[in-house]
């Protein structure tokens, strides 16, 4: 394994592993790695939506209290390696070719016995919790789940802290089709004795969660019953708002990311940074540098480019939502592409409450669904398809007036495979 193209290509082989969910080939690599998982500090953090931008909130708060700080999040938007950063720098190349020749022997020993083949998330999985315990030891590390949370090969951690964000309808083909079996999954990962905090809202999940954390001692701290956000204002910068729980009151906290989920997902990790007990004044500062790409980011300002990455019924909510509240005299466009496996029928249902123009189209996957069918699933009328997303975007951003905003969505792994396209154009 001498180069990253090749590690990196052995990675992504695995793949075709698909998804096993279980944690008995995770416990046999790092035990054979001499369990590196026992020297981390984790936070960890599930829910459907909000997990990025949660973590990269703690990680910058707890940048500015002074801490080095690893995560391990997905799928990745720029660059691979960012999935594994440290103060949210990608690990390098070179880096990452080490850990390949680190863990693909074990993987190929793993091979040979009942338990089978690594998956891509295990082995990834396995190169963060090694690198940051061995490699380049962190003081905190902040690990989103990749699917579920009971199963998830980041379950494995024993976290300091827990987090679950929210819970909506996603992967149901995997967890569930039910709000309670999916918050049961997510439910998973609140381990004996450790702090729950927790911005679901439907009482349904919410009582599968609190049920959970009562039979693992595990004490419950949920957003707007517990501590609150309150007060909140869209500023030209993003959002402003205040935060409160028992005697502190947090006023005028700044954030850049925008959206009302985006001040919940803030009021969660101000919550996570008390109980880590850091000062109000890096809560101030981590909280207004923060920014995760691919959640209503504005790439353009004059005309108005925005992308999201929503990809289930409550993100797509979440995305029109902002847009109507901020952007009401733009005249809409948008550009959508999406996987076939995900809730289409119910993302539509929302995304027809943008009134605009409509471009349907398709982006490199095993998994996506056709330009044609969506917009026949779409139910938009004058909805026009196209195979190819390049063509039709440049058109798009060229033909765009400055009363007109275009909307590009549907899909991270779309936002992944046209951000160089746009990074170079916009330049």
């Amino acid at each position: 394994m001498t180069t990253y193209d090749e590690a990196l290509e052995w990675i992504l082989s695995r793949l075709q592993f698909g998804i096993k969910p279980g944690l008995d080939r995770m416990k046999w690599i790092l035990e054979r790695l001499g369990s590196p998982e026992k020297d981390l500090k984790v936070i960890h953090v599930g829910g459907t939506n909000g997990k990025g931008s949660t973590v990269t909130f703690i990680r910058s708060i707890l940048n500015e209290a002074g801490y080095k700080v690893g995560t391990f999040t997905s799928p990745s938007i720029e660059t691979f390696n960012e999935r594994i950063s440290i103060n949210g720098v990608p690990i390098s190349d070179n880096e990452m070719v080490e850990l390949v020749r680190i863990i693909k022997p074990l993987t190929e020993e793993l091979e040979t016995t009942d338990l089978g083949s690594l998956t891509e998330f295990e082995v990834i999985t396995t190169m963060a919790i090694y690198y940051f315990a061995r490699i380049n030891p962190m003081d905190f590390c902040v690990f989103e789940v990749g699917l579920g949370g009971r199963l998830d090969s980041t379950n494995i951690l024993e976290p300091i802290l827990t987090i679950i964000t929210t819970i909506g309808f996603d992967h149901m083909n995997i967890l569930g089709d039910t709000i309670e079996k999916i918050a049961f999954e997510k439910a998973g990962i609140i381990k004996s004795g450790i702090p729950l905090i927790t911005g679901v809202e439907q009482n349904s999940a919410l009582s599968v969660i609190t049920e959970k954390a009562e039979k693992m001692k595990a004490d419950v701290k949920i957003l707007n019953k517990d501590f609150y956000e309150s007060n909140r204002l869209s500023v030209n910068t993003g959002e402003r708002f205040t935060f409160s729980v028992d005697e502190v009151t947090l006023k005028n906290l700044e954030i850049k990311m925008l959206g009302e989920h985006q001040v919940k997902n803030a009021a969660l990790a101000t919550m996570a940074a008390l109980l880590l007990n850091i000062q109000e004044k890096h809560i101030r500062n981590g909280l207004l540098k923060a920014f995760w790409p691919g959640r209503l980011e504005i790439v353009q300002e004059n005309p108005l480019i925005l992308i999201d990455g929503a990809h289930n019924p409550e993100g797509v909510e979440v995305l029109v939502k902002a847009v109507k509240e901020r952007y009401q005299d733009k005249k809409k466009k948008v550009l959508f592409a999406a996987l076939r496996d995900k809730d289409l029928t119910k993302m539509f249902k929302e995304l027809r409450k943008i009134k605009g123009e409509f471009y349907f189209t398709q982006f490199n996957s095993p998994r996506i669904e056709t330009a044609q069918n969506l917009a026949k699933i779409s139910l938009i009328e004058n909805g026009k398809a196209y195979e190819e997303w390049q063509p039709i975007l440049a058109d798009l951003m060229k033909s765009l007036g400055d009363d007109e905003m275009l909307i590009i969505c549907g899909s991270l792994y779309f936002l992944a495979e046209i951000k160089p396209y746009l990074k170079t154009y916009l330049e």
